[in-house]
């Protein structure tokens, strides 16, 4: 019997990312305030190859208002951390959770004025 094997693309080297248990609690105290002031409601996680996303919305229909990404193939160049707005711009680029989330606390700073 004759088996044809097939190279590895990049797709089959990529692995399925995913946000560890600090990472979730950084972000899930952000959301419980954002949640208590009222202001988001429901929220997303997606594993994929390559990236894992966590995004927000103010209700379940729409799309994100935001979304975190962590992309480990960027740590090295942009850093693995991003924000991105609901246009799907870049809003933040880092190398610490804590510091691509700090336009978001400064909102929900300002929210609760």
């Amino acid at each position: 019997m004759n088996v044809q094997s097939f190279p590895a693309g990049p797709a089959d080297t990529t692995e399925q990312i995913s946000f560890d248990r600090h990472e979730l609690g950084v972000i899930l105290s952000l959301y419980g305030r954002f949640v208590a002031a009222g202001i988001w409601r429901d929220y997303g996680i997606s594993c994929l190859k390559g990236r894992a996303v966590f995004a927000v919305f103010r209700r379940a229909a729409e799309n994100p208002l935001y979304r975190i990404e962590k992309i480990p193939a960027l740590r090295g160049k942009q850093g693995q951390y991003a924000l991105f707005g609901p246009e799907g711009q870049v809003l933040r680029r880092g190398a610490t959770l804590r510091g691509v989330m700090a336009p978001l606390e400064r909102k929900l700073l300002r929210a609760l004025d």
